[in-house]
């Protein structure tokens, strides 16, 4: 029987169906039920149908309290006892969900007293504690329910468990009635006015100060063609592509002012003053990627490599050449593999190699002493680096070009170098 009342109760809560309010806040309802009282296995009672009733009251539609009776007449399960009559006395908390359902399924506690009066020995008198589940399926609009029920009860002080299952009926009555609607008078309806005259009346026109002669649409707003958010009328970019941003008058933005439109702009931060094409972008004439506000060196040929001021890019050569020396040892080769591959790097181009001294020494002879620097430098890329001599001119500028101070060591160490201008022409 058990496995039945579980099973349509599981049945039961696979529908719920939208219905007006079922489980009614301030009714009284009554509740006769049958069911199973399964006892612990140490009680030595078999399994024994109960009947019971249940008197409730609905504090609201979704919380009820329950005073709850039930009667066991219990089979002794062997010899070591006897027939036993069972009855338990419950107080119980409830709470449906979904009240507005015809299925209310509910959570229930509670707490009371078991009575057990065996046909043989002393009568047993303990506190019940219970919990546990049900549903309530409504028949007959709200008065009429069917119901199924589970508890666990523990009562104590031993503790014992025991389990009831049941079904029944729920009668729900004495809700309260209904308050009455109020009758409000409805006036006259005045005959409708379009205070604009655009054609809207004024009940249905969502903008009423439309001026006169403006094409407007049914809610009474002027029109706005290219939904940019401001009207046509007053539109002096008419046909801006949808979800471009634009100013009051319409007109897609130009932040930049360089007479582009952001939505077009491929370079939106463009100097005030700087020549654009029609993408935005400044110019670069010589194509070398420095736009010509930006090139130092306007002219610079195309595929040359070039810094950032757009001029040709020169490489020094970390040499640490000797006072008075010119000679270029194997620990430097390193250096002058940097050199081959930024000459490979462009290939077509005529490469300068630049010596340089420090101001120590007469100009003549620091000029003689750069040109050998730059020569040696050349020799080693056309013997270790197959860098085909014809394709390099060694120059000197004697002392004329220091990059460091000349007045202590360190600095006359740095201007005795080499610079490689690969990128040049």
């Amino acid at each position: 029987m058990l496995k039945k009342i579980i099973y349509l109760t599981v049945l039961l809560c696979c529908f719920t169906l939208p219905a007006t309010a079922e489980n009614q806040s301030g009714a009284f309802t009554i509740s006769p039920m049958l069911g199973g009282h399964l006892f612990e296995g140490n009680l030595s009672l078999e399994t024994s149908g109960f009947w019971g009733i249940g008197v409730g009251y609905n504090l609201t539609e979704n919380w009820a309290v329950e005073g709850v009776y039930t009667r066991t007449n219990a089979d002794a399960d062997d010899s070591s006892t006897t027939d036993t009559k069972v009855e338990t006395y419950r107080l119980d908390t409830l709470y449906h969900f979904g009240p507005d359902k015809k299925l209310v399924p509910y959570v229930a506690v509670g707490l009371g007293a078991i009575y057990s009066s065996p046909d043989v020995g002393a009568d047993r008198d303990h506190l019940l504690f219970n919990y546990g589940v049900g549903v309530k399926y409504f028949i007959l609009d709200d008065l009429i329910a069917l119901r199924a029920d589970i508890r666990h009860l523990v009562d104590f002080p031993e503790p014992d468990n025991s389990l009831q299952y049941s079904a029944g009926l729920t009668f729900q009555f004495g809700k309260p009635a209904p308050t009455p609607k109020s009758i409000v008078a409805v006036p006259p309806v005045p005959a409708p006015l379009d205070s604009d005259g655009d054609g809207v009346f004024d009940k249905d026109d969502q903008c009423p100060n439309t001026p006169h002669g403006v094409a407007v649409n049914s809610t009474g707003c002027p029109l706005d063609s290219d939904n940019d958010g401001v009207y046509d009328y007053l539109d002096k970019c008419p046909e801006t592509p949808a979800e471009v941003t634009v100013d009051s008058d319409g007109c897609p933005l130009d932040s930049d002012g360089d007479g582009v439109y952001d939505y077009l702009d491929r370079c939106p931060n463009t100097p005030v003053g700087a020549p654009v094409d029609d993408k935005g972008c400044p110019f670069d004439s010589d194509g070398d990627g420095v736009f010509d506000y930006l090139d130092k060196c306007p002219d610079t040929p195309m595929g040359v490599s070039v810094d950032t001021n757009g001029c040709p890019t020169v490489l020094t050569l970390h040499i640490n050449f000797g006072h008075d020396s010119n000679v270029v040892g194997l620990e430097y080769d390193s250096e002058i593999a940097k050199a081959a591959q930024c000459i490979n790097d462009y290939p077509g181009n005529i490469v300068f190699i630049n010596g340089h001294t420090d101001s120590t020494g007469a100009a003549t002879y620091n000029q003689k002493l750069s040109e050998k620097r730059a020569a040696a430098v050349k020799t080693r890329l056309v013997e270790g680096f197959d860098i085909p001599a014809s394709r390099m001119t060694s120059r000197g500028f004697g002392k004329d070009q220091p990059v460091a101070d000349n007045k202590t060591p360190e600095g006359r160490a740095l201007n005795r170098r080499v610079d490689v201008a690969c990128g040049a022409k």
